[in-house]
């Protein structure tokens, strides 16, 4: 019997992965930089005196893009293709540990690698958190100064706004829409993968603003001040130019595979619930990230060929900034709460033992909050001036969307009345979710109506409302799909009695942090600014320890991540949680094709406690005629 080769560790580096991925992003980014420092023209002779070549700078990031894709192998079917090579959709789906590190069109892998890649962005961005607080542990700058100050809240807005867009899409929809649909992959396999590595590479790109002086933005990037920015605004610009191609991407795949790809038998009204909230995320996404890319081109524009399309000077208007990137803007806050929803509600009914109460309810409540979210955008724009005679309309939209989510809400009311609940972990963070999103809600009606909005605008009282509705609503729902579904993607179940422990000091620190800035909105504290009055104190300290305290519950978290997954690795059962939905019907760890033959779907995904309808006798068999 032969033995299998193994590669020593150097020819296994060898060929398209990250490793090459990345030395070629280098080698793109030199010749981009190199590039744009032989481009002269008489509209760019400032280069010269400002030291500022924004043309470079963007010339190195779009090479570098162009280079780390080409390095994990996102250029080489289309060019074999094109010398006559075979049609296939499969790629690396077999190669081991190594296809986590390169391009792979298993939507499995795929998902897994969206699950860890945010994962480290995601504590990137809470790191700043933290010393964001740190710094308003003092009245007057004490740590990093009034400048780098704002560098850091402008990278945690940005990189929680950008790269958590994908937060629960992209791990659990990649993974768990073909298997709850009974499809075998995702409708594009290798376009599925490069939505990854875009978010990935947009990710790294906005770390290298440091390098170049940072932003004072904060995460809108508001004309005029993008134009007047340093260096550092370039990656601004080109993160979520990568961010909004990624999801404009993901968008398209998730509508047509769901569309397309369906199993027998599973009509739309036999559609699981969270498939609802991928397909609605993926419309917003298709329809308003294309706007911030276009709205970013033109900044582009704005800073390297001296084009006006912001500046008043030369015939612009930032007030058209405000509202292109606000019609994407205000959608992408739905893009991270729709999926939220899809999970809860995906939950309720394993952890109630019961069946979705009002369904189409729930369904019609997901599509009005989608369709709501475009006719809103200017209620941001409320004291900025403009169209004041449109404030009634902007006003109103902003109040009735509350009335599909109110669907919702009554959806998951409707499931837990008199219910049998078992609390596990994923059942408390969807409770939690309930409590959150409501303070989130209610603190939104201030917001809405222009009097209340005109007082509050601009102030913690907005930071504290939006940090219930997306950290309160999305990282809560992200926590609830990680412990319920990390068991099929992993074999293996995170420990119940850790998971506890990092619910409660996880759901007690964030109240205990965000509650308070309602009221030190109300008296008077702004967001973005390091100094305030000294009379606020005592309450920043309090909200900065209960922060710290949040930030150690992702250490609990990752704790139990290493304990249970390295560490400890107790098989879990292939269906623990006694789930009736197609994904836990299959067996642990999921097979590369996922079926065997396309699954015929003949019953609702929410059946629990319903008892099987009892059939007729068969009637008797008549006798045979004689003869």
């Amino acid at each position: 019997m032969s033995e299998a080769v193994v590669k020593p560790l150097w020819r296994r580096l060898i060929g398209f992965n990250l490793l090459s991925g990345i030395l070629l992003g280098i080698v793109g980014f030199y010749f981009g930089w190199w590039l744009g420092h032989q481009i002269h023209a008489p509209s760019l002779e400032y280069f010269a005196d400002t030291n500022q070549n924004d043309v470079a700078l963007l010339l190195g990031y779009l090479f570098a893009v162009i280079g780390f894709v080409a390095g994990l192998g996102f250029l080489n079917y289309p060019f074999s293709r094109m010398l006559g090579g075979p049609a296939t959709q499969a790629e690396k789906e077999e190669g081991g540990v190594g296809r986590y590190f390169t391009l792979c069109t298993d939507h499995k892998v795929v998902g897994i690698q969206y699950l860890i890649g945010i994962g480290f962005f995601f504590f990137i961005a809470g790191m700043n958190a933290m010393l964001i607080r740190a710094e308003l542990l003092r009245p007057s700058p004490q740590l990093f100064g009034a400048g780098n100050y704002l560098t850091l809240v402008g990278l945690h807005g940005t990189m929680m706004m950008g790269i958590m867009t994908s937060g629960i899409l992209g791990p659990f929809a990649n993974y768990f829409l073909p298997l709850m649909i009974g499809a075998r992959r995702m409708a594009f396999p290798r376009i599925e993968s490069l939505t990854f590595w875009l978010l990935m590479a947009a990710g790294a790109i906005l770390m290298t603003t440091l390098f170049f002086g940072g932003f004072p933005t904060g995460w809108t990037g508001y004309a005029p001040l993008n134009d007047e920015a340093n260096f550092g605004f370039d990656s601004y610009i080109f993160f979520f130019g990568l961010v909004g191609l990624s999801m404009t991407l993901l968008g398209i795949n998730m509508i047509v595979t769901t569309i397309t790809m369906r199993a027998p038998g599973l009509t739309w009204g036999r559609l699981p619930i969270f498939c609802w909230g991928a397909i609605s995320t993926g419309i917003l996404m298709v329809l308003a990230a294309p706007v911030l890319i276009a709205a970013l081109l033109m900044v582009a524009f704005d800073r390297s060929v001296q084009t006006s399309f912001f500046l008043s000077s030369g015939g612009g208007s930032p007030y058209l900034f405000q509202n292109l990137f606000w019609f994407f803007g205000h959608p992408e806050v739905y893009v991270l709460a729709l999926p939220g929803f899809g999970i809860i509600l995906e939950i309720l009914p394993v952890f109630a033992r019961k069946p979705l109460w009002g369904y189409r309810t729930a369904v019609a409540g997901i599509l009005g909050v989608a369709l709501l979210s475009f006719f809103v955008w200017q209620h941001h724009l409320f004291v900025s001036g403009l169209n004041s005679s449109l404030r009634p309309f902007y006003m109103f939209s902003t109040e009735a969307i509350s009335i599909p989510t109110g669907l919702v809400f009554l959806a998951g009311m409707g499931t837990l009345w008199r219910a049998k609940i078992r609390y596990t972990v994923p059942m408390l963070f969807c409770l939690a979710w309930f409590f959150n999103f409501f303070i989130g809600g209610a603190s939104g009606v201030f917001l809405s109506d222009v009097p209340s909005d005109v007082a509050t605008h601009g102030s913690f009282f907005v930071m504290a409302h939006f940090h219930y509705t997306i950290m309160g609503g999305l990282v809560f729902a992200f926590f609830a799909g990680i412990y319920y579904w990390v068991p099929k993607m992993f074999g293996v179940a995170l420990n119940e009695k850790l998971g506890k422990i990092h619910f409660w000091t996880m759901f007690i620190a964030f109240n205990s942090t965000f509650a308070p800035l309602f009221a030190l909105g109300l008296m008077g504290m702004a967001r973005r600014v390091v100094t305030y009055p000294s009379h606020l104190q005592p309450l920043n300290d309090w909200v900065s320890v209960s922060a710290f305290v949040l930030g150690a519950s992702m250490l609990i978290f990752l704790f139990n991540v290493v304990y249970s997954l390295v560490i400890k690795r107790i098989p879990a059962p292939a269906n623990p949680w006694d789930s009736h939905s197609l994904e836990w019907q299959l067996p642990t760890p999921v097979p590369v094709e996922n079926f065997e033959r396309p699954p015929v779907i003949n019953t609702d995904p929410y059946d629990y406690g319903v008892p099987p309808v009892a059939l007729p006798p068969a009637p008797p068999a008549e006798a045979p005629a004689p003869g």
